[in-house]
């Protein structure tokens, strides 16, 4: 239930401020005579569900973004190398970090100016293109459809990857105690025994038993994992400071897989108490990227010193096959990501069935929804069993989806709501969103050419 309003009177026009005014304390001005009135904040007029704490929120997004790329990051130091990709992890956790703050600052702006307690990732894209200069009003639509799909798509691709580790990770095991010599693809196929009636379940709340297990079977498997990744290690000189050029592409697109939460930043911030604190030095943001690419550096480092250039594309699978702990590790990582293929399928049915609804009579939805998540589930099962790599779904994704809906379209969408505010002041912010956009394309090309000659060459 909301909040009630303080004042009983319709709020007055509000007066369009600079952006670089908006503060803790949301100091807006209003056109009129009444200028006792109180300003809008958001969060005093949230759902009373809205009760994340400032350390709630800050467990959400770790959560989130420690998630099966940790697993990837060796892969990624292989195509830079250990002081490239050491230097690079840094470079590329600093500009994710830098286009999730300007998307939520962007976002919180909206709200007061818009008098909206909460606004998503789409909402957001769509109103800054509806509220920009005149030429590009026209694309708002386009702007949450690109927005809304390109989250589907990221998680389509993540769901791939999570076929493919287990179907390779069963097969390692079965291998080992002379099981069927079956091939990925067969076990790619067996996985739908699981998943079609699991992605059945249509309700998150049912889903949370299966999460809660999820995190601590996944915190017990990086342990070993890293465990097998810091026993014995070679001398770092056996290793390469600085891979081939090529490489770049690859390591770039594995990474912003890796790293890239930014499909789960806007839930989080629009359920805190205290959304001002999201942002800022400490911030819960800041915080959480800081340990991100702490941690995904350091796996990165220790799994490509210890397995070279035969590291996977998850680190379980270079784990030995004849030991019992190995083993163990590989057994509860595809548990774990058959568990949690649910709750990432959710978004990708959530974007089309939104367009499917109306369209469909309210006697037929229930069947409907049951239709879409079957096919669904076999097309995702279909695509992985195509292209066993699993490798070759990370680059693609984190090229095409995450370097547009994570760098691409935040920084885009600050320079469209700052123009013509304060623009005679901070030319500086459309210079370094220029280059931001400039980056993501670089690595979008690259990371898909590179990607899609990696397919051709494995089929």
């Amino acid at each position: 239930m909301a909040k009630t309003e303080k004042h009983s009177a319709p709020p007055l026009e509000p007066r369009r401020v600079p952006a670089d005014n908006y503060s803790s304390k949301i100091e807006l001005a209003y056109n009129g005579s009444r200028e006792d009135l109180d300003p809008y904040v958001p969060a005093d007029h949230r759902p009373m569900a809205s009760n994340t704490s400032t350390v709630g929120a800050l467990a959400h997004l770790l959560k989130a973004s420690l998630g099966s790329g940790v697993l990837a990051m060796p892969l990624a130091f292989k195509n830079a190398g250990l002081l490239v990709g050491s230097i690079g992890m840094a470079f590329i956790g600093f500009i994710c970090a830098h286009a999730i703050h300007i998307l939520v600052r962007t976002s919180q702006q909206l709200c007061v100016e818009l008098k909206r307690p909460a606004l998503g990732y789409a909402d957001t894209c769509d109103l800054v293109f509806q509220m920009g200069p005149k030429p590009v009003r026209r694309f708002s639509s386009f702007a949450r459809e690109l927005a809304d799909w390109a989250l589907a798509v990221t998680h389509i691709g993540a769901c791939c990857v999570y076929v493919v580790v287990v179907a390779e990770s069963f097969k390692q095991v079965s291998d080992e105690y002379g099981g069927p010599s079956w091939s990925v693809t067969v076990y790619c196929a067996l996985t739908l025994v699981v998943l079609v009636p699991l992605t059945q379940i249509n309700k998150l709340k049912y889903l949370v038993p299966f999460s809660a297990l999820a995190n601590f079977v996944w915190a017990a498997a990086i342990g070993i994992s890293v465990y097998y990744c810091l026993r014995d290690p070679p001398d770092l000189s056996e290793r390469k400071l600085a891979a081939p050029v090529t490489g770049i592409p690859n390591f770039i697109s594995t990474s912003l897989f890796a790293m890239e939460g930014i499909g789960v930043v806007m839930p989080v911030e629009n359920e805190m108490v205290k959304p001002t604190q999201f942002l800022g030095c400490p911030g819960v943001l800041n915080i959480a990227m800081v340990t991100v690419s702490i941690l995904y550096g350091c796996v990165g480092f220790a799994g490509y010193v210890q397995y070279g250039d035969d590291v996977r594309g998850s680190l379980t699978l270079n784990l030995p096959q004849d030991e019992i702990l190995a083993q163990s590790a590989k057994i509860l990582v595809a548990c774990v990501m058959l568990l949690t293929f649910a709750l990432i399928f959710y978004v990708p049915v959530d974007v089309v069935w939104r367009r499917v609804e109306p369209k469909v009579p309210a006697r037929a939805h229930r069947w409907a929804i049951a239709g879409i998540r079957f096919l669904g589930t076999l097309f995702i099962v279909g695509l992985a069993s195509a292209v066993p790599r699993l490798e070759l779904f990370m680059e693609l994704v984190g090229a095409v989806c995450l370097s547009f809906m994570g760098l691409m379209l935040p920084a885009i969408s600050e320079t469209i709501w700052r123009w013509g505010k304060d623009l005679g002041c901070c030319y500086w912010v459309v210079v370094k969103n220029a280059i931001i956009v400039l980056l993501a394309t670089v690595a979008m090309v690259s990371g898909v050419a590179a990607s899609i000659a990696s397919i051709l060459e494995k089929l």
